[in-house]
Protein backbone atom coordinates (compact mmCIF):
# COMPACT_ATOMS: atom_id res chain seq x y z
CA UNK A 1 0.00 0.00 0.00
CA UNK A 2 1.18 3.21 -0.77
CA UNK A 3 1.69 6.51 1.72
CA UNK A 4 -0.64 8.30 3.09
CA UNK A 5 -0.51 11.76 2.28
CA UNK A 6 -2.83 15.29 4.31
CA UNK A 7 -3.36 16.55 0.68
CA UNK A 8 -3.53 15.39 -2.82
CA UNK A 9 -0.33 14.81 -4.77
CA UNK A 10 0.77 16.95 -7.37
CA UNK A 11 0.20 15.11 -10.96
CA UNK A 12 2.63 17.68 -12.36
CA UNK A 13 5.34 16.71 -9.60
CA UNK A 14 9.03 17.11 -11.08
CA UNK A 15 7.55 17.93 -14.39
CA UNK A 16 9.65 20.30 -16.33
CA UNK A 17 6.70 21.67 -18.17
CA UNK A 18 4.80 22.11 -14.67
CA UNK A 19 2.02 25.13 -15.70
CA UNK A 20 2.43 26.44 -11.92
CA UNK A 21 6.17 26.53 -11.92
CA UNK A 22 6.09 30.21 -12.72
CA UNK A 23 3.19 30.85 -9.75
CA UNK A 24 5.38 28.72 -7.38
CA UNK A 25 8.56 30.49 -8.19
CA UNK A 26 6.52 34.45 -8.12
CA UNK A 27 5.25 33.03 -4.32
CA UNK A 28 8.70 32.47 -3.01
CA UNK A 29 9.55 35.84 -4.19
CA UNK A 30 6.75 37.30 -2.53
CA UNK A 31 7.11 35.82 0.44
CA UNK A 32 10.60 38.07 2.32
CA UNK A 33 9.59 37.28 5.66
CA UNK A 34 9.20 33.72 7.45
CA UNK A 35 6.93 34.12 10.00
CA UNK A 36 7.90 36.04 13.32
CA UNK A 37 7.99 34.43 16.65
CA UNK A 38 5.16 35.87 17.67
CA UNK A 39 2.95 34.81 14.52
CA UNK A 40 4.60 31.34 15.30
CA UNK A 41 3.26 31.63 18.72
CA UNK A 42 -0.43 32.49 17.77
CA UNK A 43 -0.76 29.53 15.17
CA UNK A 44 0.53 26.99 17.84
CA UNK A 45 -1.99 28.63 20.43
CA UNK A 46 -4.61 28.41 16.85
CA UNK A 47 -3.48 24.34 17.02
CA UNK A 48 -4.05 23.82 20.64
CA UNK A 49 -7.23 25.48 21.19
CA UNK A 50 -8.58 23.36 17.96
CA UNK A 51 -7.78 20.08 19.52
CA UNK A 52 -10.10 21.64 22.65
CA UNK A 53 -12.53 23.11 20.59
CA UNK A 54 -12.70 19.53 19.05
CA UNK A 55 -12.77 17.73 21.61
CA UNK A 56 -15.83 19.73 22.92
CA UNK A 57 -17.69 20.39 20.08
CA UNK A 58 -17.26 17.49 18.03
CA UNK A 59 -19.20 15.19 20.12
CA UNK A 60 -22.21 17.53 19.20
CA UNK A 61 -22.00 17.41 15.68
CA UNK A 62 -19.88 20.16 15.10
CA UNK A 63 -17.75 19.33 11.94
CA UNK A 64 -15.13 22.06 11.89
CA UNK A 65 -15.09 26.10 11.71
CA UNK A 66 -16.43 28.71 9.31
CA UNK A 67 -14.29 31.37 8.36
CA UNK A 68 -15.12 34.53 6.89
CA UNK A 69 -12.86 34.62 3.72
CA UNK A 70 -10.86 38.04 3.87
CA UNK A 71 -10.57 37.88 -0.07
CA UNK A 72 -13.68 36.86 -1.24
CA UNK A 73 -15.70 37.69 1.50
CA UNK A 74 -17.50 34.36 1.50
CA UNK A 75 -17.80 31.97 4.56
CA UNK A 76 -14.94 29.14 3.99
CA UNK A 77 -16.25 25.51 5.94
CA UNK A 78 -12.98 23.43 7.66
CA UNK A 79 -12.98 20.28 9.34
CA UNK A 80 -10.86 19.79 11.99
CA UNK A 81 -8.38 18.04 10.06
CA UNK A 82 -8.12 20.30 7.01
CA UNK A 83 -8.10 23.40 9.36
CA UNK A 84 -4.69 21.25 11.48
CA UNK A 85 -3.32 20.58 7.94
CA UNK A 86 -3.66 24.36 7.27
CA UNK A 87 -2.32 25.71 10.57
CA UNK A 88 0.37 22.86 10.50
CA UNK A 89 1.84 24.08 6.39
CA UNK A 90 1.47 27.44 7.82
CA UNK A 91 4.03 26.85 10.48
CA UNK A 92 6.32 24.58 7.90
CA UNK A 93 6.34 27.07 5.28
CA UNK A 94 5.24 30.35 6.13
CA UNK A 95 2.58 30.77 3.57
CA UNK A 96 -1.09 29.52 4.28
CA UNK A 97 -2.27 26.42 1.61
CA UNK A 98 -4.46 27.80 -1.52
CA UNK A 99 -7.67 26.86 -0.10
CA UNK A 100 -11.05 25.41 -1.98
CA UNK A 101 -14.59 25.85 -0.62
CA UNK A 102 -16.23 22.36 1.26
CA UNK A 103 -18.58 20.72 -1.38
CA UNK A 104 -22.07 21.52 0.16
CA UNK A 105 -21.40 21.80 3.80
CA UNK A 106 -24.28 22.12 6.12
CA UNK A 107 -23.40 25.66 7.36
CA UNK A 108 -25.32 24.50 10.52
CA UNK A 109 -22.09 21.89 11.70
CA UNK A 110 -19.51 24.93 11.68
CA UNK A 111 -19.34 27.43 13.94
CA UNK A 112 -17.17 30.14 14.16
CA UNK A 113 -13.71 30.93 16.20
CA UNK A 114 -15.73 32.88 18.72
CA UNK A 115 -18.29 30.92 19.25
CA UNK A 116 -16.20 27.86 19.76
CA UNK A 117 -13.73 29.95 22.10
CA UNK A 118 -17.14 31.45 23.93
CA UNK A 119 -18.63 27.97 24.21
CA UNK A 120 -15.01 26.51 25.76
CA UNK A 121 -14.94 29.79 28.28
CA UNK A 122 -18.35 28.44 29.52
CA UNK A 123 -17.35 25.27 29.78
CA UNK A 124 -14.22 26.07 32.01
CA UNK A 125 -16.30 28.37 33.79
CA UNK A 126 -18.84 25.30 34.60
CA UNK A 127 -16.41 23.39 36.04
CA UNK A 128 -14.45 26.03 38.23
CA UNK A 129 -18.22 27.16 39.67
CA UNK A 130 -18.57 23.16 40.57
Amino acid sequence: MGDVHDEPLDPFQDDPSDPAAELERLGDELLSDPLTEADRQDVLEDLADLEVYQALLGPLGIRGLVIECDECHEPHYFDWELLRGNLRQLLESGVPRVHEPACDPDPDRYVTWDYARGYCDGVQDTIVDE
